[in-house]
């Protein structure tokens, strides 16, 4: 299958911003726009002796791309960052692999020929922007036939649909709940997230109501916000559940509504020699699948054979996975399932540094933040192969697979 590429595209430069709880933590006053806008100017420092004018195109994630993060964001951005009026700028949406599929577009046009180096990224801002968009409106198309009903299912009715089918208990996503946190929080104080982090100085102004004059206050964020080293099984064992009276899906075996963005530079072999850049990572293969909308969480049981097969690999071959935790249900089905059909994915190389329970998920940023995460993983822990995935809304999995260098 990849013999069809004209030439490989390497990652000369991956990071992110730390991810901020949505309506309240971090970022919640911080425009999406200046969040995509530091993440391209880190990008392109870390690859030191290439000039933004070589950058071809910008094309970046984005699941609700509308409000502040609407008016084609990538190129206002790209604009904005100081890249000057040469660069393109495309914003993509395919929710959950929004970011993933950015990186998969900007290494296809590298690899077929038609550019030397892209910027692949992506952004979300939950606080600004809720899920489903400001002023959601479905087909009406969608209720006239009960197998498209599942596309207007909130994603917590799915992951309860997901949980009865395969028979995830409320016990099991709990534990695992659990232990996103633990892997979060013990990654954190070993300081295993210092490589792909862009620290990012948030701006503070309250108004002084004596004298009329505005404060300001400037503070450096360096890590993820949403891991809590106080998590225990029985505290969550207490959550009640918020998508089905009876259901097993809580707050807390959920992943977090988040704010976040990253980014990667993407470049052929020539572009390497020209610029004399030192790459990370090899663009492998990339697939995705459609699945029923009302179990969309299952998306990856599908796409991970298809990325694996693409890039001639077997399970036991990857050193690293990212496998988004939108919910613990679908990441059990998901494990368990591909069990069953011997595609083997080794626990402690499934999240290592905790997932989306503990780390955050900011949608269409997501693909992209973890894209950085899976490349310096692989590399601090000196392992060749890394697979980013997810299952996404409205029926789709996603995979992305990398090999260090």
């Amino acid at each position: 299958m990849m013999s069809k590429q004209v030439q490989d595209a390497y990652i000369v430069s991956a990071t992110r911003l730390p991810i901020g709880k949505s309506g309240r933590g971090y970022f919640k006053n911080t425009r999406p726009d200046e969040m995509l806008v530091k993440v391209m100017q880190a990008a392109l420092a870390q690859a030191p002796g290439l000039e933004a004018s070589a950058i071809e195109d910008a094309i970046v994630g984005c699941s609700f791309p509308e409000g502040e993060q609407g008016m084609n964001i990538a190129r206002v951005a790209s604009v904005l960052a100081g890249w000057g009026n040469g660069v393109g700028g495309v914003t993509i949406n395919r929710y959950c692999a929004s970011g993933i599929t950015a990186v998969q577009m900007a290494a296809d046009r590298i690899r077929v020929g038609e550019a030397d180096v892209m910027f692949a990224g992506g952004v979300e801002s939950m606080s600004m922007i809720p899920m489903g968009g400001n002023k959601p409106s479905l087909s009406p198309l969608i209720f006239e036939k009960d197998e498209n009903i599942g596309i207007a299912y909130g994603m917590g009715l799915t992951a309860e649909k997901v949980a009865a089918q395969w028979k995830i208990s409320r016990e099991d996503q709990d534990a695992f709940a659990y232990e996103s946190h633990r892997r979060a929080v013990a990654a954190m104080q070993a300081g295993y997230f210092d490589a792909e982090m862009t620290p990012f100085d948030v701006v503070e102004r309250t108004p002084n109501l004596a004298d009329g004059s505005i404060n300001t206050k400037t503070r450096t964020v360096k890590l993820d916000e949403g891991a809590r080293p106080d998590t225990s099984v029985e505290g969550l064992a207490k959550l009640k559940p918020v998508f089905a009276a009876k259901g097993s899906v809580t707050a807390g075996n959920s992943s977090q509504t988040s704010d976040g963005s990253g980014g990667l530079l993407i470049v052929s072999e020539a572009a390497l020699k020209r610029y004399n850049l030192t790459p990370l990572a090899r663009f492998v293969s990339f697939a995705v699948k459609g699945v029923p909308p009302e179990i969309m969480g299952i998306g990856p049981i599908e796409a991970i054979p298809a990325a694996l097969k693409m890039a001639g690999l077997k399970a036991s071959d990857l050193g690293w996975i990212e496998l988004n935790e939108a919910f613990a249900a679908q990441s059990l089905a998901v494990l368990n399932d591909l069990d069953s059909k011997g595609i083997e994915l080794d626990r402690a190389k499934v999240n290592p540094n905790g997932g989306a329970i503990a780390l955050g998920h900011p949608l269409g940023a997501t693909g992209a933040i973890r894209a950085a995460s899976v490349i310096h993983g692989l590399r601090r822990t000196k392992q060749k192969y890394g697979m980013v995935t997810m299952c996404v809304g409205a029926g789709q999995g996603a995979a992305g697979i990398f090999e260090a260098l």
